[in-house]
């Protein structure tokens, strides 16, 4: 006996009857629905009826098997068309069977009630006006909300207002359902880009993060709570997606990918976004995409402007080193060190998950070899053509990228080292530099003099006035560009220097 289907035939009740006879049972109760001329003071020439069927016979199944248990009835079942209806003709039914007829008359209305309440069906009615509009399957919502606190069933998610669109439907809400995406970084970009994906219905997503949450950085990463600082982020966003939609299935990496195991993730994915902040693991990104043939979605911030871009991996697209190709090792400030407003990150997260999801769904308007330019300060947007390299001209995958552990070798494990005070460093022989501009050293002076300040850009021109035989110790805002220029300087044949980790925000103040 099948508890909950659907079908696109006419309702035949009488067979449905049969299979829910039980000699042992006295009781037997139906409810059939049918199709009415008028609603809500409009004339309705034809209904159409659709459903997310892959959750909503599970969700129906659910309510029968809850409707059993709660009236100790024998039998149950319920079919609801999908398709075009006419005036009079059955769109639900619902019988049960039991020993008693009390207990099936409460559970057909039992049935009814929650399948009109939280099973994703919704109908579009043809009115004699020409008009047609959609209208939800809820009319026993307080019914339903009584019924969920006293038996804490977890409601379903409801797609309809989206599948209302052409693009999407039930055909392309089933493939967002069967989708895997990945989200590298849960911070200013991914928080809106995981919850607008776990919000749309996709399948299962990935969640790469290695850091814990941090009262900065709530004012653009907006899923978290400020109770929660200290916390992995990668858990805490687990947390908020479960909530938002416990249909999806997330995969947490509570760690930074590398060079080791990124290809290997990438493998288990339709589409990655990359919401990173720095420019060393965007171009790991880029390069796994290339070798793994994985399409990637990348958005960076800069204060009030950002950038949108697709790789396709179809051998037409341009990757990142086809556009720098020279700027893999670049060390650029983040959002710590140059400042930003939460509403620029979010924008751009948005929009990285709407271009995942057109992609998903082959849908019109997406980027193609073209990179979006949005000021949000002036709304000014422009997009420019993304050309491949001359290199990959003609070549079915970039020819830049051949090796990842030869393009991103493993850091030294004795790369960055952290001191209690300048004076520490510089009394076990460290040449104190400072890589950060004027108006960093402004905001935030070092509370001793370095040995030399030479700003990033010049260092990273000009090596010539370090010595090979001296220590040295980098120092940035944060700690990240100093790690880039040490690491840089490292295969340059300087074996001693070193980034002081945490940057001058973890010196104690003047």
């Amino acid at each position: 006996m099948t508890l909950f289907s659907f079908t696109s035939e006419a309702i035949d009740p009488g067979l449905l009857r049969e299979a829910l006879e039980d000699p042992a049972c006295g009781g037997y109760a139906a409810f059939e629905g049918w199709v009415r001329n008028h609603n809500e003071g409009h004339e309705v020439h034809r209904l159409e009826y659709e459903a997310y069927q892959a959750l909503a016979v599970k969700e129906g199944e659910r309510i029968v098997r809850e409707a059993v248990e709660k009236f100790g009835i024998s039998r149950a079942s319920c079919v609801h068309r999908v398709g075009d209806l006419q005036i009079g003709e059955m769109a639900v039914w619902v019988g049960a069977s039991s020993h008693h007829r009390d207990e099936a008359f409460s559970a057909c209305r039992y049935i009814i009630d929650e399948v009109k309440s939280r099973v994703p069906i919704w109908k579009k009615e043809h009115y004699a006006s020409g008009d047609s509009g959609w209208v939800n399957c809820e009319r026993c919502a307080s019914h339903a909300e009584h019924s969920h606190a006293e038996h804490r069933i977890t409601p379903t998610p409801d797609y309809s207002r989206q599948m209302i669109l052409k693009h999407v439907g039930e055909s392309g809400q089933n493939r967002l359902a069967n989708s895997k995406v990945l989200v590298i970084g849960a911070g200013g970009l991914g928080s809106p880009a995981l919850s607008y994906l776990a919000a749309a219905g996709i399948g299962t997503i990935g969640i790469v993060d290695g850091d814990a949450l941090e009262p900065s950085n709530l004012h653009r990463q907006v899923i978290y709570e400020l109770k929660d600082s200290g916390k992995p982020k990668v858990a805490l966003a687990a947390k908020r997606l479960s909530a938002l939609n416990p249909a999806v299935e997330l995969i947490c990496f509570d760690r930074r990918l590398t060079s080791d195991d990124i290809e290997g993730v990438f493998a288990d994915f339709d589409i990655v976004l990359d919401c990173t902040d720095n420019l060393a693991a965007k171009f790991l990104i880029n390069d796994a995409a290339v070798l793994t043939d994985t399409p990637v979605v990348f958005a960076s911030v800069y204060q009030y402007e950002g950038q949108l871009q697709v790789y396709g991996a179809d051998g037409t697209s341009a990757c990142l080193r086809c556009i720098w190709p020279d700027a893999g090792g670049a060390a650029v400030p983040n959002c710590a060190e140059t400042g930003v407003l939460g509403p620029v990150p979010g924008v751009f997260g948005t929009l990285q998950a709407m271009e995942a999801i057109k992609w998903l769904l082959e849908m019109p308007g997406r980027l193609d070899s073209q990179m979006l330019i949005f000021d949000l300060l002036t709304y000014q947007s422009r997009k420019i053509r993304s050309r491949r390299c001359e290199d990959c001209a003609g070549q079915p995958v970039c020819q830049r990228v051949r090796d990842l552990e030869v393009l991103h070798p493993r850091e030294d494990p004795d790369l960055e080292v952290r001191f209690a005070s300048l004076s520490d460093a510089q009394a076990q022989g460290y040449a104190l530099i400072d890589i950060r501009d004027e108006n960093e050293i402004t905001r935030e002076p070092l509370p001793a003099a370095p040995d030399q300040q030479i700003p990033m850009a010049q260092l990273q021109r000009d090596r010539s006035s370090l010595d090979a035989g001296r220590k040295y110790l980098i120092i940035c805002a944060r700690g990240a560009r100093s790690k880039v220029i040490a690491q840089q300087l490292r295969k340059d044949g300087l074996r001693s220097v070193y980034s002081l980790q945490g940057g001058a925000s973890s010196l104690p103040t003047a």
